[in-house]
């Protein structure tokens, strides 16, 4: 890479996240305040031993999300990354995604990472796309499911509904281009990584080629060359294997959305559905995706009442909305903060070892 993707982190790049995330936040809650003024007053009340322990439990998932990424991120190097590593990876790449719209995500900070551990650039770029991959494969197996599960009716009873150009939008229409895309997508990477790697990178170059895309010419090489080497990486893993490392992942995606669930039961201890809540935010997802917004700071916290209707404390929105940011968005800058300065120090002090090493003995010489 010609640029250091960490240069995301400066300071001005991470506050205007923050500062928007929190500002829509406190918006809803000011305009929650102005309707009902003993708000806060209410709020402690609802505070019970039953209600801490739903809070813990969210901690727990929210902790259990990040333990599944580092041990789907060892599976997927064979061992070669210890706990440590693994953990400076997953906080580096989950705070790279509080910093960049959600549709670009962490992929190009851990590109330049996971060489820097001392993994092959073929091996970093084969992990980060089958990572992405399972992810995609998640999503796309499970949403089907659990709408199947909770009915149409339940799964899209949502208020998010807007008008472009005089058509009526809402988050099943949404759900269906943004679903069939990632489908399309996904079958596209599966083929091209484990049925035909060396056909797509011929395809690949040949349209790179093309006087039509020259300008992006290179982009086009090392789509092709990336692709051939993850299937040189991981298409002769077993079945058991993949198995083992998609159950991780839906593991992974399950914690990160039960937080949610923990955080409504604590406040609404007579919600009983629970796997609706699940499959709201499977296709709020969708919307979170296409944000424009760095980790959809201000989208998630507007969508959250529209999507989460009928589970929501009435007056509390916004308070809930904040609440499931802190738990999910916030702490990853925070740790991410932390992480950073030791992650490049550790770095930079292996290769100064590794340096030293390489270089000749002057008593020997």
């Amino acid at each position: 890479m010609k640029e250091n993707p960490l240069g995301i982190f400066k300071f001005n790049k991470v506050i205007v996240p923050v500062l928007i995330g929190l500002g829509v936040g406190f918006y809803m809650i000011a305009r929650e305040y102005s309707k009902n003024s003993a708000l806060f007053s209410d709020l402690a009340n609802m505070f019970s031993s039953y209600t801490v322990m739903c809070l813990i439990l969210a901690v727990m998932f929210e902790c259990g999300r990040e333990i599944t990424y580092m041990i789907r991120i060892r599976m997927l190097s064979d061992g070669r990354l210890s706990w440590k590593q693994a953990f400076h990876i997953i906080m580096l790449w989950e705070f790279s995604s509080t910093v960049t719209p959600t549709s670009v995500g962490g992929s190009a900070v851990a590109l330049f990472i996971l060489p820097l551990e001392g993994l092959g650039a073929g091996r970093s770029t084969a992990m980060v796309m089958i990572a992405t991959l399972l992810d995609e494969l998640f999503y796309i197996i499970v949403t089907p499911i659990m709408v199947l599960v909770c009915g149409y009716s339940m799964s899209f009873a949502t208020k998010f509904k807007f008008s472009v150009f005089g058509l009526r939008i809402s988050e099943t229409h949404v759900f269906i281009i943004g679903y069939s895309f990632m489908v399309l997508l996904t079958l596209i990477i599966l083929t091209a990584i484990f049925f035909y790697p060396q056909g797509f990178k011929n395809f690949i170059y040949r349209l790179g080629n093309k006087k039509t895309f020259k300008r992006w010419s290179h982009k086009f090489f090392k789509m092709g060359d990336d692709v051939l080497t993850s299937s040189q990486e991981f298409k002769h893993k077993s079945i058991f294997y993949w198995i083992k490392v998609y159950l991780v992942t839906v593991a992974s995606w399950s914690c990160r959305f039960l937080v949610l669930n923990c955080i409504l039961a604590a406040f609404s201890p007579e919600i009983t559905n629970h796997a609706v809540i699940y499959v709201r935010q499977l296709v709020m997802w969708i919307v979170l995706c296409v944000s424009p917004t760095p980790g959809s700071s201000g989208v998630a916290e507007f969508a959250f009442p529209l999507f989460l209707n009928g589970f929501l404390k009435e007056g509390f929105e916004g308070v809930l909305a904040l609440l499931w940011r802190l738990f999910t968005y916030y702490p990853y800058i925070i740790v991410g903060l932390i992480v950073l300065p030791v992650f490049t120090q550790r770095v930079a002090k292996r290769k100064k070892q590794e340096k030293s090493q390489k270089s000749p003995n002057r008593s020997e010489l």
